[in-house]
């Protein structure tokens, strides 16, 4: 965060309102049963995704401190959702330890451009989702789908960062609590694994992530990140014989990812790939707390690999008027494709076809000022056969900026 002017301190935020027109079903059996649903009526929900509060400040002699608090969802500690390995049952379900979440809280010290050491709760930047995750960085309404599916978004954790920029390179490299494979879905890979319900956040195991971009071609950056970490054991109420039971198994989480974003000649284009693998998948489902009825984990078979690809493009129709490009109002017109699978099998497990999604979308995105977007979007998911497919229409309304 910059402090022009010698100003110390910093508030600014981000926030997103959406509303959905979903034209399939929304029932929890809608892939086992897929015939049954295929005429549901359409349903429709107001949302807002992300309510976001920057604060950071200055204290001088290189040492800073920045957070960044969320309302995600309206704010909400607790809700209900059904669940398909319940019957459709209704279940409460605690997503976060409190109201708001805490996304990022961290004191840093630099000693140069090139070299900034961070401690706190920080982003992970592993995907270009999470590293760019404001909303005036996707033109879809939501975030895009694929990496927000199988990673978690945003991905907040605690733990140190060394950080800096060296010429055109922009490097971050950290070190982390493991996340949790109680919490890995098929449905979400390993999206639930770095979220605690508990005060504190259990460490027993530990990761480390890497992210460096290249800014050499002018409008053009280039980013590549990694990942990787032990997740089995790494929950409260460790016990001799659990250890003892799973001291051969790991849990290794590995991800790589590669993305660029091109922003030139009235073109935004965005692009991305992420691959992750995860050892002993086929002892994840029956790790001890996943398999009882009171087990608050579900108990999913779990994926030995997960994958999210996608491209956007969008041009700037405005560039053509003068007035309006002027004005600095712009108008992109957008297209949107991604293929997204949370449940790659191992050979021992059974396949679900459904987690394989393309996903296909065209819209708009209006800037009447660079801090405000206006989007709209007509999107698909087309899964493969003996499945419904999926069509929604989408509009809201994102900003980002500084206040002070």
């Amino acid at each position: 965060m910059n402090h022009a002017n010698k100003q110390k301190l910093s508030v600014g935020g981000y926030g997103e309102v959406a509303y959905s027109r979903e034209f399939y079903s929304d029932n929890v059996y809608r892939y086992s049963k897929a015939s049954a649903y295929k005429n549901d009526p359409s349903h429709g929900k107001f949302d807002i995704p992300h309510a976001v509060i920057y604060l950071s400040y200055d204290f001088g002699k290189g040492w800073t401190m920045g957070s960044e608090i969320e309302f995600e969802h309206g704010g909400t500690g607790i809700s209900y959702e059904k669940e398909y390995e319940e019957s459709g049952e209704w279940e409460q379900e605690v997503e976060k330890g409190g109201e708001v979440e805490l996304e990022q809280f961290w004191l840093q010290k630099t000693f140069s451009r090139g070299l900034n050491i961070r401690f706190g709760h920080i982003v992970v930047p592993i995907g270009l989702t999470n590293a760019h995750h404001e909303p005036l960085n996707f033109f879809t309404v939501y975030r895009p789908e694929g990496e927000a599916t199988i990673f978690p978004c945003t991905w907040h954790q605690t733990g140190a960062s060394i950080w800096g920029r060296v010429g055109k390179f922009k490097y971050e490299l950290q070190f982390l609590a493991g996340l949790n494979a109680l919490s890995f879905s098929r449905d979400n890979w390993i999206q639930k694994g770095g979220s605690s319900a508990f005060e504190f956040e259990p460490s027993n195991k530990y990761a480390v992530a890497l992210r460096i971009d290249n800014y050499s071609i002018p409008g053009l950056r280039l980013g590549v990140s990694g990942y990787y970490g032990h997740s089995i054991d790494n929950s409260l109420g460790r016990e001799a014989s659990d250890e003892a039971s799973s001291r051969n198994l790991k849990g290794a989480v590995t991800i790589g990812t590669f993305d660029f974003t091109y922003n030139a000649h009235n073109w935004i284009v965005r692009g991305n790939f992420d691959y992750g693998h995860l050892s002993d998948a086929n002892d994840v489902r029956l790790l001890t707390g996943r398999q009882t009825k009171t087990s608050p984990f579900n108990r999913d078979y779990v994926g030995k690999a997960a994958i999210a690809t996608g491209i956007e493009a969008g041009w700037d129709v405005f560039s053509q008027i003068q007035k309006l490009r002027q004005d600095k109002q712009k108008f992109y017109v957008f297209g949107h494709y991604e293929y997204y699978n949370s449940y790659i099998p191992t050979s021992e497990e059974p396949a679900y076809p459904y987690t394989k999604k393309n996903r296909m979308a065209f819209g708009i995105n209006y800037y009447p000022i660079s801090q405000i977007a206006i989007k709209a979007e007509y999107s698909k998911r087309l899964l493969q056969s003996g499945y419904n497919n999926e069509p929604s229409f989408s509009i809201g309304i994102a900003y980002e900026g500084f206040f002070l």
